[in-house]
């Protein structure tokens, strides 16, 4: 199966490329609305329940890549760390703290919504997210925060970096023409909201 790069999947940073980063020392603390928040490292995150799910990437500037995306659901975080009742909100923030963006936990509950680390078997790089990075296919991928370091669970929303510049807090998936990575950038139709199939 082909690699993101190999797809020649788009690689844009808004906030700058981070450079190599140190997968085997990553972390990401989950805190905020939960009895036990806590720090996971790269190794605690391999330790927790794996789930592969086969979804697309669909960016708002009408690109998507469809492949086997795998992690942690976020579901499982959640229940791990004991996500409390009123949490309805999950906020992503990425390595140094520039970029964030915010997700309604009926979102983050769904089956494919992860927190990744590989795609079609390997492991992420820094230029398409990794070591770690949300996976929310039900949404234009500025959802999908790349390299995240923190998940702060909240009781109301914050909008997130793009969100401040105009885009829309739903980040819902419109209808219309879109470029198909992995048919080497045809232009297909969204058929409409909701993970996108073509």
């Amino acid at each position: 199966m082909k690699t993101l790069a190999e797809m020649d999947t788009p690689i844009f940073w808004a906030e700058g490329h981070p450079g190599a980063l140190d997968r085997e020392n990553w972390e990401v603390k989950v805190t905020g609305a939960c009895a036990n928040p806590q720090t996971f490292s790269w190794n605690q995150i391999l330790a927790l329940p794996q789930t592969e799910v086969e979804s697309r990437l669909t960016s708002v500037t009408r690109w998507s890549v469809n492949g086997l995306w795998k992690g942690v659901l976020l579901k499982d975080l959640l229940e791990h760390v004991g996500a409390a009742p009123s949490c309805r909100f999950l906020r992503f923030w990425s390595v140094g703290y520039i970029y964030d963006t915010s997700i309604p936990i009926d979102i983050a509950l769904k089956e494919k919504s992860l927190l990744a680390h590989s795609f079609n078997g390997d492991f992420l790089t820094e230029d398409y997210g990794g070591p770690v990075r949300g996976f929310i296919p039900y949404l234009w991928g500025y959802k999908s925060a790349k390299c995240v370091v923190r998940i702060d669970l909240m009781e109301h929303y914050v909008s997130g970096f793009w969100e401040l510049r105009g885009y829309t807090d739903s980040a819902k998936i419109e209808a219309g023409p879109c470029r198909d990575m992995n048919d080497g950038g045809a232009i297909k139709e969204i058929q409409g909201p909701g993970e996108v199939f073509f």
